[in-house]
């Protein structure tokens, strides 16, 4: 196992800013985001993990329903790209095109990025706020085969509270999902 050193970013502190191509072939800056939007979701994602193919419908619904209040998610693939092929940034551009992302795609080829944010599996939420500060940083939700079970619906809360202005009640929690695959 290749043990590799990580910032982990805690919570209350700012999350690191970045420049990362999108498959929208933008090239897309965390801190022009933080200055359109109150609320800013980042998602560790991979085109080949299952529990990323659970949550995608969640993910999209999470985007839909708070776009309107001034947030906005944002999918990062940091998952090793010479690997196989499954992450490439052609595979990013089809798994964004079948699921219909309502979100960017952003490819952190470097995985620095991912590697500062202090994410560890697929799928692993960072919430900041306009500030820039992380405030919430774990799982989804605590149901991730059952979409429609009742349960903590960790992010979504979050995001909510955010948006009134309260403390997030749970503002961390153990990532749930396949291991990111890190390059040697």
């Amino acid at each position: 196992m290749n043990l590799l050193e990580t910032i982990d970013t805690p919570v209350g502190s700012y999350a690191p800013d970045f420049e990362l191509p999108g498959i929208d072939g933008q090239v897309h800056h965390l801190r022009r985001y933080l200055e359109k939007f109150r609320v800013v979701a980042v998602i560790s994602l991979c085109n080949h993990c299952p529990y990323v193919e659970w949550y995608i419908d969640r993910l999209k619904n999470i985007q839909a329903e708070f776009a309107p209040k001034g947030f906005t998610l944002i999918g990062m693939n940091g998952s090793d790209g010479n690997h196989g092929t499954k992450p490439s940034f052609e595979n990013m551009k089809a798994f964004a095109q079948r699921h219909d992302l309502n979100f960017p795609y952003l490819w952190d080829s470097t995985q620095d990025v991912t590697r500062s944010f202090g994410a560890t599996k697929t799928p692993m939420a960072f919430l900041i706020d306009s500030n820039g500060i992380v405030r919430y940083k774990g799982t989804i939700d605590d149901h991730p085969q059952d979409p429609l079970s009742a349960g903590e619906d960790y992010l979504r809360t979050a995001i909510a509270s955010l948006f009134l202005g309260e403390e997030i009640d749970i503002p961390q929690t153990e990532a749930t999902g396949t291991t990111l695959i890190w390059r040697n």
